[in-house]
């Protein structure tokens, strides 16, 4: 009898302290809608437009983002004025080619979800045929997936930007060209040097932080060809993770090649005033566009690279 009274009470104990430990907490679910537009977009400072096929009538599109183990609720929208198919192909997303990823025609809508199960900066981008041509005139952005906690080699950014890199054809129309890879420009965000007024004085943007600061950068490269070299001239990468995962991590990194279709996310910290140029240093691409300056100011807007500001149109 006291056995059982002893274990009665050890089973009562142990389950009121499993009481008080919190229940885990799911990773939240997302409503992402994007809208296929084919719409006149600026592709440099001095506003020359070009038409584009987009997500939501900007290249890139959307940023789109996720906790680790969430749940992204998807809605597509082929706009009806639009001429061409559209579709859309989430590299963090496991699912079937056939199915979610299949094109569809204006007027329609196609819904799916999926898990987001591996953390890290993705790549999202029409896939309907020809996939480099819909690439080429603008369909593309990024999903950063959050990691389910931070940790030491992965620590808490106080600022972070999106740049997304991919190349400029003079006739969007000529698929034979863009095949062939036969590009004008390589660039950051759709936009011919966007934030270096040091090579294009037209250009009225840049990006900030201050002294000391973390910054990440989450980057694409959307091709639809060619590699980065992705390199912060004055600076060096503190952190590199290949895919964004932060299982992937690489110290004082110079350079880091960044092929089509994939992502990696960087962490720099530059301990003086002053600026530094983030750019591919393939310099046939980077002369030709690709180039991003970081300014580091004591006065840096406190608001950029925060929230909505992470990625600068």
């Amino acid at each position: 009898m006291k056995r059982n009274v002893f274990t009665g009470a050890l089973a009562m104990g142990m389950f009121a302290a499993l009481a008080l430990v919190p229940a885990a907490q799911a990773a939240k679910s997302v409503d992402v809608t994007l809208t296929a537009k084919e719409t006149p977009t600026v592709i440099d400072n001095k506003g020359t437009t070009q038409l584009s096929w987009t997500f939501d009538g900007d290249v890139p599109g959307p940023v789109v983002r996720v906790d680790e183990g969430g749940t992204v609720n998807f809605t597509l929208i082929n706009d009806a004025k639009n001429k061409n198919s559209h579709s859309i192909d989430f590299h963090a997303a496991r699912v079937n080619v056939l199915n979610e990823f299949a094109p569809i025609k204006p007027g329609e809508t196609k819904k799916f979800t999926f898990v987001a199960t591996k953390p890290g900066v993705f790549f999202y981008h029409c896939g309907a045929p020809n996939m480099a041509q819909h690439i080429a005139r603008g369909m593309f952005g990024v999903i950063i997936v959050d990691p389910k906690k931070n940790n030491k080699d992965y620590p808490k950014a106080d600022r972070e930007y999106v740049l997304i890199q991919s190349e400029l054809y003079p006739n969007v129309d000529d698929v034979d060209a863009i095949m062939a890879g036969k590009w004008s420009n390589v660039v950051f965000n759709g936009g011919v040097l966007k934030y270096d007024p040091v090579h294009d004085p037209a250009a009225t943007k840049t990006l900030v932080a201050k002294p000391g600061e973390l910054v990440r950068v989450f980057f694409v490269n959307a091709g639809p060809h060619e590699f980065s070299a992705f390199h912060p001239i004055a600076g060096i990468w503190e952190r590199a993770y290949p895919s964004g995962n932060p299982a992937n991590i690489m110290y004082g990194m110079q350079t880091m090649v960044v092929g089509p279709g994939d992502a990696a996310t960087f962490d720099l910290i530059s301990p003086v005033p002053g600026g530094n140029a983030i750019v591919t240093h393939s310099l046939k691409q980077a002369l030709t566009g690709a180039i991003a300056v970081i300014v580091f100011s004591d006065d840096a807007d406190p608001a950029m690279g925060r929230g909505d500001n992470i990625l600068v149109r």
